[in-house]
C-alpha cells in the first residue's frame, strides 16, 4: 500500500467567481436542495415498478423475470443516453438540458400508466428512462462546480441522502395504490407530473456558477483558461486512459447493490409473505437509513480523506462494501419472523449504502479535470447502469427457477465480495491520477497568472 504523503501545495484561492450569464453567484446550499429534489424524482418511474410490481404483475399477468427486464432494459437505455445528453449540454446550457431529460421528459412517465400490456409498458418505460439517464452525470459535475474538494463528500451525501429521502416518503403512499384498481396507472401519472413540475422549478430558480468554478486554482482565470469544454473523441480517449476512472466503471458493473432497490420489496412480499401493501413500508426506514448513512459517510470520509489524502477514501469504500457483502448475508440468508425486523436490518444495509455517493463521486472529481467530469461521470453512470441492468435481469431469471433467496446469495453477497477485492488496484492508481490533475491546474492558474500580468 503507498505511504502517506501530503498532497502539493496548492494556491490560496482568489476572490473572483465565475458565475452564470445571469452574473448571480448560486448559494450552492439552496442549488444543492433543489438538485437533490430533481434527483429524488428523476428516477420515480423505476420507483413505482419496484413498489407496485407484485400488483402491476397480477394486473398484467407477468412472471418475476419481468421486473428484471423493465429495470434492466431502462438502465440499458442509460447507457447509451447518459453520454448523449451529457454531449447535447456541451453545446446547450447545462440547466436546460437538465429541466428537459429530468423533468419535462416525464410526460413519457405519464404516458407509461396508459400501457395495455406488457410490450407498451416496456416501449414507454425505456423511453422514459432515455431522458432520465442525463440527470446523474449532469447533476454530479453541477456538484463538482458548486463544492470544492474538502466538502465534496459532504455535499454528495447531503445530495443523495435527501434524493433517497424522498422517494422513501414515496414508498408507502405508492404502496397504498396496490389496494386500488389500476392503482399503479395512477402510481405512474403522479410520478410523471411531479418531475415536469420540477423541471419548471429548475427552469426558474437553478443557478449554474459554471465549469471549474471550485477549483481554487481557477477561481480568477477567464473562461478561455480554464480548459476547452468541448467534448471530443480526443477527450474521450483520455478519459478511457484514466485508470482510477476506468477501475470505479469496472467496480460499478460488478455492483449486486442495486438488486435489493429493484427487488427488495418483492422479496418480502415471495419470499416473506408479507403483503404488497406492508411491505411496501420498507422505502421508509431503507430511506432514513440511508439518509443518515450519507450524511455521516460523507461528513468521516471528508475528514479520513483530510488525514489520508492518498488512501483515504479508497479505504473507505472498500470497508463500506465489505461490509455490505456481511450484512446483506444475514438479512437475506436467514428468516426473520417480523416486519419490524426485517425493517431494522434492511435499514442498516441501507446506511451502508448510503455512505458509498459520498466516496466515489469525490473519487472521480479529483481524478479528472473540470471540464471532463461531466463525461467522466456519463461514463461512470453508464457503466454503472449497465451492471445494474445485468444484475437485475440475471436476478429476475433465477428468481423464477430458483427462488430470491438463492439469487440474492450469488448477485448481491457474492458479487460484492468480488467488487471489494477490485477495489484494492486504486491504491496505486488514485495517488497517482489525483496528483497528476492537481498538477495541470496548478499550471493552468500560473499560465494565467502570466497571461494577465
Amino acid at each position: 500500500m503507498p505511504t502517506e504523503a501530503a498532497p502539493p501545495p496548492i494556491p490560496q484561492p482568489y476572490t473572483a467567481h465565475l458565475t452564470d450569464t445571469s452574473g448571480k453567484k448560486p448559494r450552492r446550499w439552496r442549488q444543492l436542495a433543489l438538485l437533490s429534489g430533481l434527483s429524488s424524482v428523476d428516477n420515480s418511474e423505476s420507483s413505482v415498478v419496484s413498489v407496485l410490481f407484485p400488483a402491476l404483475r397480477t394486473a398484467l399477468g407477468l412472471p418475476l423475470a419481468a421486473l428484471g427486464v423493465l429495470v434492466g432494459v431502462g438502465k440499458l437505455a442509460g447507457v447509451i443516453f447518459g453520454p448523449v445528453w451529457v454531449a447535447v449540454a456541451q453545446r446547450y446550457p447545462r440547466k436546460n438540458v437538465l429541466a428537459v431529460c429530468c423533468g419535462l421528459w416525464g410526460v413519457w412517465t405519464i404516458g407509461s400508466g396508459f400501457a395495455q400490456n406488457y410490450v407498451q409498458l416496456l416501449v414507454l418505460f425505456t423511453i422514459s428512462a432515455a431522458g432520465v439517464a442525463g440527470g446523474g452525470p449532469l447533476v454530479n459535475a453541477l456538484l463538482s462546480d458548486l463544492f470544492d474538494d474538502k466538502t465534496r463528500g459532504r455535499a454528495a451525501g447531503y445530495l443523495y441522502g435527501l434524493a433517497a429521502l424522498g422517494t422513501g416518503l414515496a414508498g408507502p403512499l405508492l404502496g397504498r395504490l396496490s389496494d386500488v384498481e389500476d392503482g399503479w396507472r395512477y402510481g405512474f401519472f403522479v410520478a410523471g407530473s411531479i418531475q415536469v413540475l420540477f423541471g419548471i422549478l429548475v427552469l426558474l430558480f437553478l443557478r449554474d456558477p459554471g465549469v471549474g468554478a471550485s477549483e481554487p486554482q481557477l477561481s480568477s482565470a477567464a473562461p478561455t483558461s480554464r480548459g476547452n469544454h468541448t467534448l471530443t473523441w480526443a477527450r474521450v480517449r483520455e478519459l478511457l486512459r484514466n485508470r482510477t476512472l476506468m477501475l470505479i466503471c469496472l467496480q460499478r458493473v460488478v455492483n449486486g447493490q442495486f438488486v435489493i432497490i429493484s427487488f427488495g420489496v418483492t422479496f418480502l412480499v415471495d419470499e416473506r409473505g408479507f403483503t404488497n401493501a406492508e411491505a411496501s413500508f420498507l422505502t421508509v426506514p431503507f430511506s432514513a437509513a440511508y439518509l443518515a448513512g450519507t450524511i455521516l459517510g460523507g461528513m468521516v470520509t471528508d475528514r479520513v480523506h483530510l488525514r489520508k489524502p492518498r488512501t483515504g477514501r479508497v479505504m473507505a469504500l472498500q470497508f463500506t462494501v465489505i461490509a455490505y457483502a456481511v450484512v446483506a448475508y444475514f438479512v437475506t440468508q436467514f428468516t426473520w419472523q417480523t416486519l419490524a425486523m426485517h425493517f431494522v436490518l434492511f435499514g442498516v444495509l441501507a446506511a451502508i449504502q448510503g455512505s458509498t455517493p459520498g466516496i466515489n463521486r469525490p473519487l472521480v472529481m479529483s481524478t479528472t479535470l473540470p471540464e471532463l467530469r461531466g463525461a467522466a461521470f456519463a461514463l461512470m453512470l453508464s457503466a454503472e447502469a449497465a451492471g445494474w441492468a445485468c444484475t437485475t435481469v440475471l436476478v429476475g431469471y433465477l428468481g423464477d427457477a430458483l427462488g430470491l433467496q438463492v439469487a440474492f446469495l450469488w448477485l448481491v453477497v457474492v458479487l460484492m465480495l468480488v467488487n471489494g477485492a477490485l477495489i484494492s488496484f486504486l491504491y496505486r492508481t488514485y495517488p497517482r491520477d489525483a496528483a497528476a490533475v492537481q498538477a495541470e491546474l496548478v499550471r493552468r492558474a500560473s499560465t494565467a497568472r502570466t497571461t494577465s500580468s
